[in-house]
């Protein structure tokens, strides 16, 4: 992975909806030659995603130095998603042009007791707020960062739900490498854990959200008959010690457990004619297993098999071009997706998939779909040539 790193500076897509920028963590004043990189263009929003390599209280301290007064948020990061792909050591800077973007920023702190009702009721007046103050920009979606150590992901995309309506939802979870110490996100030159940030936007793109993975459920099944659902720990399967179970259905060792081997043997669980993923973080020391989303007993777990991710991914941005070929896609990458293609030697191959398809974003501990909590899959939003703007649009505007 370290020899995948981009060239720092900006990223030369022409008049794309997004304007992005990278530099090595280890850069002298990261942030101002990120701000430089990004041009003079008056900015509604710049997402910041940060190598946990960097020095990020220094970086915080210095968000109003660089960037002023112009919105900012964002978080640490599993690896970074740039205009070379997949790529670590990096501090990646996205724009959102005043000319194309409207949005309102929100904190969510102490996700162990969310108010649920005050949020749903912000939510509510922010979106009724964005539609007065930007009637020309006619497409919305919500996008959220939350700490991926907190394990209140699940319950904070239920909650967030409850004030969604028709607006779709994407997101992914702060992460820390592969060290699973401490996840922050970023909010106004902030650093917060055990939080997340909301961010209601509408704008002239059109935009489309959606998620992929590319496992299917195979006929091996299985059955949590022992846990505990708040610390996301798997004591038994099918009456028997967790990780021994699951070994033991896959062939394996249990002492051989590692990350590539949940990586490349996920499990999933069907909601109605869906399945959504649910993957082992790692075996505890007493033979647990700790998943990265919620789990409860008299669940059926299905191990799941992979299909070729180059195939899937290539044919996935193919639907997203179906009717128009996307500018850009921002997007939120689970770090197994990239620990399983490193070990199916496929980094570069998908590396050039993304940039042919100008995509940008991080990797994650977990990601957010509308309602719902997923692991070992790719959420984004693509976006698409804005609209034209008539008379009155452009005095709004003005």
């Amino acid at each position: 992975m370290k020899d995948q790193q981009p060239t720092s500076g900006i990223t030369d897509w022409g008049q794309t909806p997004l304007r992005v920028a990278s530099v090595p963590c280890d850069t002298a004043a990261p942030l101002q030659q990120l701000a430089a990189h990004l041009g003079a263009e008056p900015m509604e929003l710049v997402l910041l995603f940060i190598s946990p390599d960097a020095d990020v209280q220094a970086l915080a301290r210095d968000v109003p130095v660089a960037f002023g007064q112009t919105p900012m948020i964002g978080c640490t990061t599993a690896g970074e998603l740039t205009d070379a792909g997949y790529a670590e050591g990096q501090i990646v800077a996205i724009g959102l042009p005043k000319s194309l973007f409207c949005n309102r920023t929100q904190l969510i702190e102490n996700l162990s007791d969310v108010d649920t009702d005050a949020l749903v009721r912000r939510m509510l007046r922010n979106r009724d707020a964005l539609r007065r103050e930007a009637e020309a920009f006619r497409h919305e979606f919500n996008f959220l960062i939350v700490d991926g150590l907190s394990q209140r992901e699940d319950a904070l995309t239920a909650a967030l739900s409850l004030g969604l309506g028709p607006v779709p939802l994407f997101g992914g979870s702060a992460g820390d490498g592969a060290d699973f110490g401490a996840a922050f996100v970023l909010w106004q030159g902030q650093l917060y854990r055990n939080a997340a940030v909301l961010t209601q936007i509408r704008s002239r793109c059109p935009v489309r959200v959606f998620k992929s993975d590319h496992l299917v459920p195979s006929g091996r099944k299985m059955v949590v008959t022992s846990a505990r659902p708040q610390e996301r720990l798997v004591q038994e399967i099918n009456a028997e010690p967790a990780a021994r179970e699951y070994a033991r259905l896959l062939g394996k060792d249990p002492e051989q457990l590692d990350t590539f081997t949940f990586a490349a043997h996920p499990v999933v669980v069907q909601i109605g004619d869906q399945h959504h993923v649910r993957s082992i973080q790692r075996v505890a020391e007493n033979g647990d297993l700790v998943f990265f989303s919620a789990i409860d007993e008299g669940v059926v777990l299905t191990l799941a098999d992979s299909l070729h991710m180059v195939d899937h991914l290539e044919a996935q941005f193919a639907d997203l071009s179906r009717d128009g070929v996307p500018e850009a896609i921002l997007a939120c990458d689970c770090l197994l997706r990239k620990l399983e293609a490193e070990q199916k030697q496929m980094i570069g191959q998908l590396s050039e998939v993304m940039v042919q398809n100008r995509v940008v974003g991080f990797s994650t501990y977990g990601e957010q779909l509308n309602s719902m909590h997923v692991n070992q899959t790719l959420t984004g939003v693509a976006f698409y040539p804005p609209d034209p703007l008539n008379d009155t649009a452009e005095e709004d505007l003005a």
